[in-house]
């Protein structure tokens, strides 16, 4: 009973791995990515490389709202909303922006953004249109060219697979402690699987918390039958009653003087005296209805939804505000949340966080190329349909993300400024460059096209700071001496990789030249036999 059941988790824990894996890995790829979020989008744009980031950040904001409602009130006093997003600890910039009205048949408003420096309170340079970090956390979350509905139940499918595979996978390990400290070297398939467990041992307690979380952050998706039965407007009833709302405010007709914005703001720091405001939205400014929402950042607390007030912004009364304390199921709920997303991490914890997301794809890639390895040794080199599509999936994704990361960056730099939809071109040089190393990879799959693309990935890795210091004012040279940390340490890691790559390379170049020296030795054994 006990070899059936443990022949039976073995079972599955390879094929609910196997059968998913290359999404699973894309979903970690593009999440771990996804932790650097803010610094990708600093690192997109250029023209806000040389913004210092305020020593009294927090204490210059009552003055930032109060002129930035000033300059709405001057360029956009007919706008439908209006939106002040202050400077944080990684974004170092200050916006004021504000909606057009809706065209016909347009589902959301086109907002017009102004980014200033705020410690000069200039104008900066026009931004260029891009995705940044944000299209890695897409593609994290409900994938990309997918509809979002289908992308994320694709993505909620894959993460049950991976649960089932961690479960499975720790139910059949026999020696959980003992492999967290063996790694053999260049011993085939042994090899390959030490570096599996490794991974997962290792990082075991994060791939639980980083599956299980991405699971409930989809939660009402999944089951949403308790909030569709408790709430007659379903799902949106339920968010209704978790969010403050505007029932006070919205029944208000005609046209009506904005408070002044101090008068809210001597509210919200009455309430909160060190409050780090993040954003002042305006819902229907000079309006009767208008309304003013505060939102405060959390810090480290665990909590997904930032704090937030909710003024009439023709009275400065308080219309509705996130409830102080949570109830046990609501707590539970956002904070299962927060840690997937890090939001509360300090700078250690989300390079903890990183570290976590690279041991799951090395766990993921060495499950996948131990797989391949093993049927083709069981099969003495002969290659079936399915094992071969097997090879060339590992090589097309394994290979292939670190390629059209490159390439998304690339594109980011050498792309005109001017270009219509140039962030859309981005994000279809990063499936192009995907494309084509699939295409190859399904054309030739054998350790000499494993070596041609560590070699390409090498180049790409490096080309990344080499077109950045050609293309900006800055380098990797004067991040390091200005302290621009952020920006230093993405043209470091890409260097880095370029290193890592080209060891790769070296590897496979060895391990190559000794398979032929063993053929050939073999080949001239057996003539002397023969002879």
């Amino acid at each position: 009973m006990k070899d059936s059941f443990f022949r039976s988790m073995t079972w599955l824990h390879t094929w609910v791995g196997l059968l998913t894996c290359w999404i699973i890995y894309t979903i970690f790829f593009a999440g771990t990515v996804s932790f650097f979020r803010d610094e990708i989008n600093l690192w997109n744009q250029p023209a806000i490389h040389n913004v210092q980031a305020q020593t009294d950040r927090v204490a210059a904001q009552r003055q930032q709202i109060i002129k930035g409602f000033d300059y709405l009130n001057q360029h956009a006093a007919n706008s439908p909303s209006w939106r002040i997003t202050l400077p944080e600890e990684r974004i170092p910039y200050l916006v004021y922006g504000y909606a057009k009205p809706k065209e016909p048949g347009q589902r959301r408003s086109q907002f017009v953004n102004t980014q200033l420096n705020p410690n000069t309170m200039q104008e900066l340079a026009p931004f260029v249109e891009t995705k940044g970090g944000n299209f890695f956390y897409r593609l994290h979350y409900q994938l990309y060219y997918l509809d979002a509905i289908t992308g994320r139940w694709v993505v909620c499918f894959a993460s049950f697979f991976m649960l089932l595979a961690i479960i499975s996978g720790l139910v059949i390990h026999k020696r959980i402690f003992k492999d967290m400290f063996t790694f053999r070297r260049n011993k085939g398939v042994r090899s390959w699987l030490d570096a599996h467990n490794l991974s997962s041992v290792l990082a075991l307690p994060f791939h639980l918390m980083i599956t299980y979380t991405g699971i409930i952050t989809l939660i009402f998706m999944l089951f949403p039958y308790p909030v569709l039965t408790n709430y007659d407007n379903g799902i949106r009833g339920f968010f209704n009653e978790v969010s403050p709302n505007n029932n006070v405010t919205n029944k208000a007709q005609g046209s009506a003087d904005m408070l002044s914005i101090n008068t809210i703001l001597d509210q919200v720091y009455t309430k909160w005296p060190d409050a780090d405001i993040t954003r002042v939205q305006v819902s229907k400014p000079n309006m009767a209805a208008s309304t003013v929402t505060v939102l405060v950042s959390p810090k480290k607390a665990l909590r997904d939804q930032a704090p937030r007030l909710l003024f009439s912004g023709a009275t400065g009364e308080l219309v509705a505000q996130t409830d102080d304390e949570l109830s046990n199921s609501k707590a539970l709920y956002e904070s299962l949340n927060s840690m997937h997303t890090g939001r509360f991490a300090t700078p250690l914890l989300r390079w903890l966080y990183v570290l976590g997301g690279i041991a799951g794809c090395v766990m993921i890639a060495s499950g996948c190329i131990m797989w391949a390895k093993r049927i083709r040794e069981r099969n003495k080199g002969k290659a079936s349909f399915g094992l071969q599509l097997v090879e060339g999936l590992n090589l097309a994704t394994i290979m292939g993300l670190p390629l059209a990361t490159c390439a998304f960056f690339i594109a980011n730099r050498l792309l005109s400024p001017t270009l219509a939809e140039r962030a859309d071109k981005e994000v279809a040089a990063f499936f192009l460059a995907w494309c084509v190393v699939a295409v190859m990879a399904l054309l030739k799959r054998d350790r000499l096209q494993w070596r041609v693309m560590a070699s390409i990935n090498a180049l790409a890795c490096l080309s990344i700071p080499a077109i950045n210091a050609l293309t900006t004012q800055g380098n990797i040279v004067s991040y390091l001496l200005n302290k621009q940390w952020a920006l230093f340490i993405f043209d470091a890691l890409f260097l880095l990789f370029s290193i890592l790559f080209l060891v790769q390379t070296e590897k496979l170049r060895t391990a190559s030249s000794a398979s032929k020296k063993t053929a050939n030795s073999s080949t001239n054994h057996k003539r002397r036999q023969k002879a």
